[in-house]
C-alpha cells in the first residue's frame, strides 16, 4: 500500500472538485490502487491555511472552503502557513497546485512547483503557467529529483489527451496535431454560426461562465497557445515556446464570415496546430481557419474540445470531450495521483 501526505494549494473550484472526487473516491484508490492519499495541508492566497500531519478532514474542509480560519482546532493543527512553506514542508510527499493561471509571469504557480520539486515533492498540477511558460525547466528538475510531475489537467480538462499522447499511441510517431482547446471561443463561434453577433453571443457567454469579465485570454487565443505549447512539447517530443506561437484570435470574424463559410460547406474553428520540422524543431500557430464539414474538427460544437494526433501507423486520431470544469479537471488531478501510485 501506498501512503502519500498531500498538500493543496489553492481552493478554487478545481480544487474543490479535486477534493470532492478524492473523498468519493477512497474505497476505490485503495482496493483498485493501493492507495491511501492524506490530505495534511491547504494552503490559499487569501481563504488562509491549515496544516495537519495527523490530516484533514476532507468534508470539514470544504464546509469551511470559504475561510479556513474557522476550520475547526484539532491536535497539532497548524494555521497561517504560507503557500510557499506549504510546498516544502517535511512530511509533504505530493503537492496538488491549482492556484490561478498567469500567462505572463507563472507566478505564483511557477514558484511553487519550482520549491516543491527542488524539495523533492512529487507535483501534479492544473496550472498552464508553469509548463507553457518553463517545460523543459520544470520536465528536467522532476527528472533530477526523480521525482514525478504530473500535469493531465493542463489541457482538456479531465479529458486526457496528453496521457493518451504518451501511453495510448505508444509505438506511434506524432508527427502533428490540431485541435479546439478553448471551450469559450469555439462556444462562440458556434453561436454565430446560428446567427447572433459576436458581441452578443460574448454577452452571454460571460453571463454563463464560460468566458471572464476580461475575455482576452480566451478570444485572443492566448490560453489555446499555451495549451498548444504542452501538447507539442508533450506530443510531439520538440522544444516550443509561447513566443514562438503565431497567434489570431476570433475578435476579426464577423457573422457575414461564418455566414460565407457556412454556404460553401465550411466551418469557422480556432485551430490550434503544431507539425515537426525536418531539422527537430516545431511550427505552430492559433488562428481561425475554415474547415470542411468532413473534418473531425468540425463537428466539435458548443464548449466541447478536441484534438487531433496525425499518426505514422495509424495516422490520425480524435480524442473528443470536456475542456475544462471543477470536477473533469479535479478527475485529470486523481488520474495524475493514480498514475503516481502506479509508477511504483
Amino acid at each position: 500500500m501506498l501512503q502519500l501526505n498531500l498538500a493543496l494549494i489553492g481552493l478554487g473550484t478545481v480544487g474543490q472538485g479535486f477534493l470532492e472526487l478524492l473523498h468519493e473516491q477512497r474505497e476505490s484508490l485503495t482496493t483498485r490502487y493501493r492507495l491511501a492519499v492524506h490530505v495534511v495541508g491547504i494552503a490559499t492566497a487569501r481563504r488562509g491555511a491549515i496544516f495537519c500531519l495527523d490530516g484533514l478532514d476532507i468534508p470539514k474542509v470544504l464546509a469551511h472552503k470559504d475561510d479556513l480560519t474557522t476550520f475547526p482546532a484539532q491536535p497539532r493543527l497548524i494555521r497561517g502557513l504560507s503557500t510557499q512553506t506549504t510546498c516544502t514542508r517535511p512530511g509533504v510527499d505530493v503537492v496538488v497546485e491549482v492556484t490561478p493561471t498567469d500567462l505572463t509571469t507563472g507566478e505564483p504557480a511557477i514558484s511553487h512547483v519550482r520549491a516543491a520539486l527542488a524539495a523533492g515533492k512529487h507535483v501534479i498540477t492544473a496550472n498552464k503557467g508553469p509548463l507553457a511558460l518553463a517545460y523543459t525547466e520544470m520536465t528536467e528538475l522532476a527528472a533530477h529529483r526523480d521525482v514525478f510531475l504530473g500535469f493531465e489537467g493542463t489541457v482538456m480538462g479531465g479529458t486526457p489527451v496528453l496521457r493518451f499522447a504518451r501511453k495510448g499511441l505508444a509505438g506511434c510517431t506524432i508527427h502533428e496535431v490540431v485541435g479546439i482547446i478553448n471551450g469559450t471561443t469555439n462556444y462562440i463561434l458556434t453561436q454565430m454560426e446560428a446567427g447572433q453577433s459576436y458581441a452578443d453571443v460574448l454577452a452571454e457567454a460571460q453571463r454563463l461562465g464560460y468566458a471572464e469579465t476580461n475575455p482576452a485570454g480566451d478570444v485572443e487565443g492566448h490560453d489555446a497557445a499555451a495549451k498548444l505549447v504542452i501538447v507539442a512539447n508533450t506530443a510531439l517530443n520538440a522544444p516550443l515556446a509561447l513566443s514562438q506561437v503565431d497567434r489570431t484570435g476570433i475578435t476579426g470574424l464577423t457573422v457575414t464570415d461564418i455566414e460565407a463559410a457556412r454556404q460553401a460547406g465550411d466551418r469557422w474553428k480556432l485551430i490550434a496546430r503544431a507539425r515537426r520540422t525536418p531539422d527537430g524543431g516545431v511550427i505552430a500557430s492559433v488562428r481561425p481557419e475554415r474547415l470542411p464539414l468532413s473534418d473531425p474538427l468540425a463537428g466539435v460544437s458548443g464548449v466541447v474540445n478536441a484534438i487531433t494526433y496525425y499518426t505514422d501507423i495509424l495516422g490520425p486520431v480524435t480524442i473528443t470531450g470536456a475542456g475544462a470544469g471543477g470536477r473533469a479537471t479535479g478527475y485529470a488531478l486523481l488520474s495524475d495521483l493514480i498514475e503516481l501510485a502506479e509508477r511504483g
